[in-house]
């Protein structure tokens, strides 16, 4: 396949392995050899990130505070919104198709020989960024697990920081619903003798047990570091917690980053232990410029934000309670069927007045009208059904008053289709106004 695409190398992969998740490390770690790619470090410092909510955001500030500070920077991730390159960013900016050719071409050579090994779309993308990654060597790279943590493609790479941001349920066909056990698979990152940050103060024991079963050094939020609101000036906070030589610090006037605060802390504690030497400016910025799509992502006002499971939507209802509450918010909806739909709309509920759904394709769909079922099961007012997320947006920017918000949530391809709808249509999206961006006094 010399002369293929990279839309062609993808469709291939999506068909060369019988399953599209098949945890185990046991095949990748065998190309990954093949490779040379466990020969020595991909990255001057590399830092691991694992959780069921979060891991994007924590992702997205540790390569924006990194550049900030000069590093030369990449970061792995998944799944994508709109574009395959999305995943590997280099310095900030999405990767080539013909790097990501010749990255599927080189684990390709090393999946046939000596003798065939199957890998999965996503293990082979996986090992496929980590050979662009290791031909720059930069000084950071940062790798967002996928899926659980101990038998992720992404953990045949040893990090020398790993961060576990949240535990929740999720993935349960493959993780089951034990937060226990669940939290040992994503603990599963961590390495002996080298520090972990544990990113949430409601994780379960299973997590520190694994910590100090393996020796790995435990930084916790709320123990080690912790953040807070500084008064006199809005959405200002500090960060206190230890530097790479264990001596305590203050970094202070922090921007909001309109991202978890939790995951913003846990990502300064994570550099400082990558012996970065922090600058107070440069975490200024670096927090003032980060950008993640799909997160509390504001195009006009429509909020767009790929919260799938109870724990995002909690979260995401809190951010929307601080606002000034608009003359009506509606909420368009497509759900996968193996997620927890009832604890969605149970969280978000509260800030929304009535719901487009949707439905969305593939395997593990959710038709519109199983999602209108259950909304007005729950007594929420269902106005309008569409058989995809463009159909539902160009329904509902009809029907939005000029004092109106929508709501995009409940998948990637939720939001992802919406994205397209908005790039295709050529909807003119500014930023989210000022007079709508106030909290609630």
């Amino acid at each position: 396949m010399s002369d293929a695409s990279l839309k062609d190398w993808l469709t291939r992969l999506e068909r060369q392995h019988p399953v599209s998740i098949d945890l185990g490390l046991e095949r990748v770690a065998e190309v990954a050899c093949r490779m040379g790619l466990l020969d020595s470090p991909i990255a001057k410092r590399i830092i691991t990130v694992a959780g069921t909510n979060g891991k994007g955001s924590t992702v997205a500030m540790l390569e924006s505070l990194g550049r900030a500070h000069g590093l030369s920077t990449a970061t792995y991730t998944s799944p994508h919104l709109l574009r395959y390159n999305e995943r590997l960013r280099l310095d900030g900016v999405e990767a080539e198709d013909r790097l990501l050719v010749d990255g599927f071409e080189r684990v390709e050579a090393a999946r046939l020989a000596p003798e065939p090994v199957s890998l999965t779309y996503f293990e082979a993308g996986t090992l496929a960024a980590f050979w662009a990654i290791a031909q720059r060597r930069p000084e950071l790279a940062i790798l967002e697990v996928g899926l659980g943590g101990r038998l992720d493609a992404v953990n045949v790479i040893d990090p020398d920081v790993a961060v576990i941001t949240t535990i929740a349920q999720d993935h349960a066909a493959f993780l089951g619903t034990d937060l226990e056990q669940i939290g040992r698979e994503k603990a599963g990152i961590m390495r002996r003798m080298r520090p972990v940050v544990l990113g949430s103060e409601r994780l379960p024991s299973s997590v520190r047990q694994v910590a100090l079963a393996v020796g790995a050094g435990i930084h916790g939020l709320g123990e080690d570091f912790r953040h807070s609101d500084e008064t006199g000036v809005e959405g200002s906070w500090a960060w206190e917690g230890r530097d790479g030589h264990g001596n305590p610090t203050t970094l202070m006037r922090l921007p909001d980053p309109q991202l978890p605060r939790d995951n913003a802390a846990s990502a300064l504690q994570a550099l400082y232990l990558a012996d970065v030497t922090l600058d107070n400016e440069a975490c200024r910025r670096g927090f003032a410029d980060v950008q993640l799509p799909g997160r509390m992502q504001w195009l006009g006002k429509w909020c767009l934000d790929v919260a799938h499971n109870p724990h995002a939507a909690h979260y995401l209802a809190s951010r929307l309670a601080q606002r000034v509450p608009p003359a009506r918010r509606i909420g368009l909806l497509g759900m996968l069927g193996d997620k927890d739909a009832t604890g969605v709309v149970a969280a978000l509920s509260p800030q929304v007045d009535g719901w487009v759904a949707v439905s969305l394709e593939g395997e593990r769909a959710r038709s519109a009208s199983e999602l209108a079922v259950l909304l007005e099961s729950h007594g929420q007012a269902v106005l309008h059904q569409a058989p995809s997320p463009a159909a539902g947006a160009e329904w509902l920017m009809q029907v939005l008053d000029e004092e109106d918000e929508a709501l995009v949530c409940g998948s990637f391809f939720t939001v992802a289709g919406v994205l397209e709808w908005f790039s295709m249509r050529r909807v003119d999206a500014a930023h989210e106004p000022a007079s709508t961006a106030r909290r609630k006094t």
